[in-house]
């Protein structure tokens, strides 16, 4: 089993402290003043957007359809079938933006500068996701499908 990445917006503050520990990791340096200073300013995977009252955090959600897989025309994108997740080859990318297109959740970015997608890897060079521990309120969930179908079944009064 793989887990993902599920975001409660019933609780997200919309502080992006999200957004700053993924930029962060996603640095040459993995520090905070570090990457302030950097050439090519790291940019987050996750993005915090907000409608009337609602804080939504968007991400990669590694679709067990993936339209960005399909799309990528280079093969730079695969679906790893055990690991459940998509996976990038930076070295096959062209930058033709396709899985930016394509997304129907618009967690897939362009970065312009280094001709590259910025899209969550659910932190693989990492023990788990950075974000899950920088969310103050515990908003993001990190639980394989199965355990997050228990979690909002309705429990049966007895």
């Amino acid at each position: 089993m793989a887990k993902k990445l599920y975001y409660d917006v019933s609780k997200c503050l919309a502080c992006k402290s999200c957004e700053l520990v993924c930029a962060v990791g996603k640095s040459s340096s993995k520090e905070l003043q570090a990457a302030l200073s950097e050439e090519t300013k790291p940019l987050s995977c996750v993005k915090v957007k907000s409608l009337e009252s609602k804080n939504f955090p968007i991400a990669c959600r590694h679709c067990k359809e993936h339209p960005c897989v399909s799309a990528c025309i280079a093969g730079a994108l695969s679906y790893d079938k055990t690991k459940k997740l998509v996976d990038y080859d930076r070295n096959k990318c062209v930058g033709c933006w396709m899985c930016v297109m394509v997304c129907p959740y618009g967690a897939i970015r362009d970065n312009k500068a280094l001709k590259i997608p910025v899209r969550c890897d659910l932190c693989q060079d990492a023990d788990e996701p950075r974000c899950l521990k920088a969310c103050p309120v515990g908003a993001i969930i990190y639980l394989e499908e199965e355990e997050l179908d228990k979690l909002l079944k309705p429990k049966k009064s007895v």
